[in-house]
């Protein structure tokens, strides 16, 4: 009975793969861009790494191609730039939170390592926690994850 449950969950994640995880996607997206607009100004390296990081989950990566990556970022960097567009990302951010753990966290990670760019300012810090508010992540935890992801090895 498990492995017949097992196989079924690994085709509903394949199908959903390639046909694409609207929610998932815009949660990431969403997230990066809050963070992207908290300091006021929107770098093209944050941009790219929002970019490289939701790519990253292989059923974003499957199911959207860069130019709707771009694209999709871009319209909620634009919503990113009022105090109502902010809250509709959160919306779209906490969408996902009845999602499994590993999801919430991809999506958390992403903004994180947007925020990190840098250094994390005390504006996209305030960002990154309503981000790990509405997805119910851990986000002092997220944090050092993220932070032990880009140091490099001696």
């Amino acid at each position: 009975m498990n492995a017949l449950k097992d196989l079924l969950t690994r085709f509903g994640r394949t199908v959903t793969a390639y046909a694409g995880d609207e929610a998932l996607m815009q949660a990431g997206i969403s997230a990066a861009a809050n963070v992207i607009v908290a300091d006021g100004e929107v770098a093209g390296d944050e941009f790219e790494t929002a970019l490289v990081g939701l790519r990253a989950n292989p059923i974003i990566e499957k199911g959207y191609d860069l130019l709707m990556l771009e694209e999709a970022l871009y319209e909620a960097i634009a919503r990113a730039r009022t105090r109502a567009g902010r809250v509709e990302n959160l919306r779209r951010i906490a969408a996902i939170a009845g999602r499994p753990m590993e999801q919430r966290q991809d999506a958390f990670l992403v903004a994180a390592d947007v925020a990190d760019h840098d250094g994390v300012s005390e504006i996209e810090d305030k960002a990154l926690t309503e981000i790990a508010v509405a997805l119910i992540v851990n986000k002092s935890e997220l944090m050092q994850t993220a932070m032990a992801r880009v140091t490099p090895r001696q």
